[in-house]
């Protein structure tokens, strides 16, 4: 059998469960679409948000970034998991025990204010948006190189497969269909990287296999991978980051940013009451350590491979590494891996030396005495967690396996997202806002109609994105944690933040953080100047647009507090309900909505 049979048979299967599952759990009310009924067991929510948290940019690219960026890109790691802990620590069961079915619900009647509830809205769709982008873009990515089409196409699948098994099942579709995408995921991430292991170190451990001895050349391999960058002109692998402000505020970004996440707290209004609320976050953080704790392996392990296929001299022990790089590989004698994966894009030669060799090396390094004209070999970050099956001469279903599990991670978490921002439109700006009389069957309707549109936004975007998958992504978080994270934190833990505060403290976080971001990523012009180039020489302070979404989030408290110290007080009723919603006296008990 071919390996593009082999590929369609995985793929193929795990869609034909996804829509199977969404037809079996097909949404019959407003609450099934919002909420799966309410009533899903704490473990199985647990495996649900995994898959919904997990994206393409954990599946796919994190460990692309550590490959490509090592020690220094561990920010990802160590931002995402930290604020998932306060997810699940300081909002989810409060989240809970309010009892409503979304975000923008909670801040509406948190601070008795349809105000606050638009510019929540806003703030939902912003973030959720610029995330699915990075969802859809790590969708076309996979489907480009294992179904063989076009990465346009991939995306159109996507959203076509999305489309069948979101609109239809809602909540309680996605609920169950996201179960099914983890376990596909997760086996498809650790197979590959348990063998690869074993290939590399012959420790079967992924994560011990990092720090065990590299069996080729007999040192340790991350020693061995640092010899072989360093080589080659790049840092160390292991090289501590040079900008502490900007490692620190991009790690804090990534945490409120993730704590602030919808598609993530809408899961837990899924169980029956508090208590299972806070079950199924631990559990969620079970599911999840087992991907990220491999992660690393797999980007360390990514690199060497490809580092050694190009010059296959420096795969053993290596006396002098300036003798090992003259004698990279002929462009010919390419593996079959490459040939494929150049067939996407996503990998491009340029024989810019005329040696019909493959030279890869860091362009700032000065190889001009070897007569090199530039490195020509480009790889997309995005594609190593999925070639190095194929990298590392893996059988072939251990690929198709890949491939069922790289678009696993971006359909389950752009069914989330598509979710939470149908939700807002449909329930809290429609319902709530607009037409308050309308009947359950027509805020049906206008459910499955908003999240269509938002698949086709999304579709677009996809198609037209601004980074690739994880460095989107990035930017949701930041727009997140500026704006939501601050006010969801502020309306459970103060009672003196009022409507006025929380509004002024939305808009400014926001509006501050895709400012700096419009402004130093290229994609805004400043009066009476040239486009800013995005580089480190034009931030504030060193600042990247990727983490300033922490500085948003900070202005965000600062300006609500400000706001709400020179304006009323909050009715007592509000008060009342805060303190209620923190104090544990009946927690147990789920509240109606």
């Amino acid at each position: 059998m071919s390996q593009f049979a082999i590929n369609l048979l995985f793929v193929g299967a795990s869609f034909a469960v996804y829509i199977g599952i969404a037809i079996w759990a097909r949404a019959g009310s407003t609450k099934d679409f919002y909420v799966a009924g309410g009533g899903v067991h704490p473990i199985t929510n647990g495996m649900a948000t995994a898959a919904d948290w997990m994206s393409a940019a954990s599946f796919i690219s994190m460990a692309g970034l550590l490959a490509s960026g090592g020690y220094a890109n561990s920010t990802f790691l160590m931002g995402w998991t930290g604020g998932y802990v306060i997810l699940a620590m300081l909002l989810a069961p409060y989240l809970r025990k309010f009892g409503k079915f979304t975000v923008p619900d909670f801040i509406g009647d948190r601070f008795y204010s349809n105000t606050a509830r638009l510019v929540a809205v806003i703030c939902l769709v912003v973030a959720s948006v610029t995330y699915v982008i990075g969802q859809m873009t790590g969708a076309g990515v996979a489907f480009s190189r294992f179904l063989e089409v076009s990465n346009t196409w991939g995306i159109w699948i996507a959203a076509f497969i999305v489309f069948l098994y979101a609109v239809f099942g809602g909540m309680k579709g996605i609920t169950y269909t996201q179960v099914a995408q983890y376990v596909v995921l997760i086996i498809a991430y650790t197979i590959p990287a348990v063998f690869i292991a074993l290939e590399l170190t012959g420790n079967p451990i992924p994560m011990f296999g990092m720090f065990s001895t590299h069996t080729e050349s007999g040192v340790p391999l991350l020693t061995k991978l640092d010899e072989v960058v360093n080589a080659l002109g790049f840092r160390d692998y292991t090289a501590d980051v040079d900008n502490k402000l900007n490692m620190v505020l991009f790690t804090m970004s990534l945490m409120v940013g993730t704590a602030g996440l919808p598609h993530v707290i809408i899961r837990f209004f899924t169980v029956p009451k508090v208590a299972d609320a806070r079950w199924s976050a631990g559990w969620a953080l079970v599911f999840i350590a087992l991907l990220y704790l491999t992660a690393p392996a797999v980007g360390s392990m990514a690199r060497l491979n490809l580092l050694t296929t190009v010059y296959p001299d420096m795969a053993g022990q290596v006396e002098n590494y300036d003798e090992a790089i003259d004698n990279p590989i002929l462009y010919e004698e390419r593996p079959d891996w490459m040939r494929t994966w150049e067939e996407t894009g996503l990998i491009t030669y340029t024989d810019k030396n005329n040696d019909d060799r493959i030279q890869l090396y860091n362009e700032a390094a000065d190889f001009s005495e070897r007569g090199w004209e530039g490195s020509e070999l480009d790889v997309n970050n995005d594609i190593l967690v999925l070639a190095n099956p194929e990298i590392a001469n893996l059988p072939g279903w251990v690929i198709g396996l890949i491939a069922a599990g790289g678009i696993a991670a971006a359909l389950s978490t752009a069914a989330g997202l598509l979710l939470a921002i149908s939700s807002a439109i449909s329930h809290d700006l429609i319902k709530t806002m607009i037409n308050p009389k309308i009947s359950e069957k027509g805020e049906m309707l206008a459910a499955r109609i908003s999240m269509g549109g938002a698949i086709l936004l999304a579709t677009y975007l996809g198609l037209n994105p601004p980074g690739f998958a994880a460095q989107t992504v990035a930017l949701a978080f930041g727009i997140a944690g500026a704006s939501l994270f601050p006010v969801l934190m502020m309306g459970i833990f103060s009672k003196r933040v009022n409507s006025k505060g929380a509004v002024a403290g939305m808009l400014s976080g926001l509006l501050a953080t895709l400012l700096y971001i419009f402004t130093y990523l290229g994609w805004f012009f400043v009066p009476g100047t040239e486009m800013l180039a995005n580089t480190q020489e034009n931030w504030i302070l060193g600042i990247s647009p990727l983490s300033f979404g922490a500085v948003g989030a900070m202005i965000n408290f600062a300006v609500a507090f400000a706001v709400s110290s020179v304006t009323e007080e909050p009715p007592q009723e509000i008060q009342d309900l805060v303190e209620s919603v923190r104090y544990p006296k009946g927690a147990g008990i789920a509240l109606d909505h």
